[in-house]
């Protein structure tokens, strides 16, 4: 069990490995949901996570919440040919507004 200190002390950061291209992509969505003011404030650091994430931080995605799209690519080698492939991954994203802190009753 980790102690209060160490849950209070770890920052919430997502996966998110910086690519303006995505973050962009994802920011358009979340004004297209939330507006221009939550846009603006948009930080993909910090604001949005995939779903395994925001559970490792004690959160869970709120009923009937939909995803936002992102996409990273992946570089994977073939065994065979020993060629590196670059494949094209959808990343389903929620925001910090479709989540919330996981209570001993939803448990």
């Amino acid at each position: 069990m980790k102690k209060t200190k160490d849950v209070i002390d770890t920052p919430i950061v997502s996966p998110y490995r910086g690519s303006e291209k995505t973050a962009d992509m994802v920011r358009s969505q979340v004004i297209d949901r939330w507006g221009e003011a939550v846009g603006k404030r948009f930080n993909p650091y910090t604001d949005t996570m995939p779903f395994s994430c925001w559970l490792k931080f004690g959160f869970q995605v709120k009923k009937n919440e939909k995803a936002l799209q992102s996409v990273t690519f992946i570089e994977k080698e073939d065994s065979e040919t020993g060629e590196t492939k670059t494949i094209r991954k959808t990343v389903n994203l929620f925001h910090k507004k479709q989540v919330e802190k996981i209570t001993k009753q939803a448990i």
